[in-house]
């Protein structure tokens, strides 16, 4: 029973990991490293920003990041309960993997199950967060797709290759924290 669990849990945490490579580390590898120059008139610091100084020229990653935050920060004046539901599903994947980590241990100890079982468990937890952390993404990508047209549209970077890679880099910046915690950790930057 445990191997079936073991093997119907890994298919989707592979999905997940090949997914967060494809859309997510890919494109912050390929774009994210690119010298982007803004327009600091139309380009607002991100919400809670608090640096004094501001550079008109910065990473696509860096400016990816911002324009993330940016967007989650309008979606949740926008639509308050849409957003406050994709932040209980990102903390439900922050939690459960490490629920499931105590629960298989303890049962281990208690000798209520196998090692297999409390590996097959973890790994489990694992697979249902990083469903879970999927499964929410649209709405988020659908804000960062809202905002990155606002940005295109006020032309914010003078370069349309600039404002290509910044809003990639967004959007796999999402990619990136869909999954919990414990498979960002398998990649280090």
């Amino acid at each position: 029973m445990f191997r079936l669990l073991l093997f119907f849990s890994l298919l989707p945490l592979a999905l997940a990991l090949i997914a967060r490579w494809w859309f997510g580390t890919r494109v912050l590898t390929s774009y994210g490293k690119r010298m982007c120059r803004c327009d600091l008139k139309l380009w607002t610091p991100a919400p809670g920003d608090e640096t004094p100084v501001h550079r008109a020229e910065e990473t696509a990653a860096e400016f990816g990041d911002q324009l993330r935050r940016k967007a989650l920060h309008e979606w949740r004046e926008r639509d308050p309960k849409s957003a406050n539901s994709r932040e209980h599903s990102r903390r439900f994947g922050i939690a459960v993997p490490p629920l499931g980590a105590v629960v298989a241990v303890l049962a281990v100890l208690a000798g209520k199950i196998p090692v297999l079982g409390a590996i097959a468990i973890f790994i489990a937890a694992v697979a249902l967060s990083a469903v879970l952390g999927i499964l929410a993404l649209p709405p988020e990508l659908s804000a960062i797709a809202r905002s990155s047209k606002r940005i295109r549209d006020q032309r914010a970077f003078p370069s349309s290759e600039d404002s290509e890679a910044v809003l990639r880099c967004a959007s796999a910046h999402a990619w990136e924290q869909a999954l919990p915690p414990v498979l960002r950790m398998l990649k280090k930057r």
